[in-house]
């Protein structure tokens, strides 16, 4: 299939292009930082933004997009599921 878009330059605001289910994990960053998060199973995440700091997300709806630029799902008090990065 041919990608019109495929001359375009790829930037933040772009919609992602890949996709990969988050097993969340307290010492394990995501092998990609995400442009967003989409999360299935409402609840709360637990984060560490791609500037550093560490913030929890409270009673995020399911079927949600979160546009926050992540490196990190931590498994502690993240209680939401279905959580799928995208990049």
């Amino acid at each position: 299939m041919a990608d019109q878009h495929s001359s375009f330059v790829e930037g933040l605001t772009s919609p992602a292009d890949n996709a990969a289910a988050v097993t969340p994990n307290d010492s394990t960053d995501l092998a990609f930082t995400s442009r967003a998060l989409y999360v299935g199973g409402a609840g709360n995440i637990v984060v560490t933004m791609a500037g550093g700091g560490d913030v929890t997300f409270t009673a995020v709806p399911g079927g949600s997009i979160l546009p926050v630029r992540v490196t990190r799902v931590k498994s502690t008090s993240t209680t939401a599921t279905s959580i799928i990065n995208l990049y």
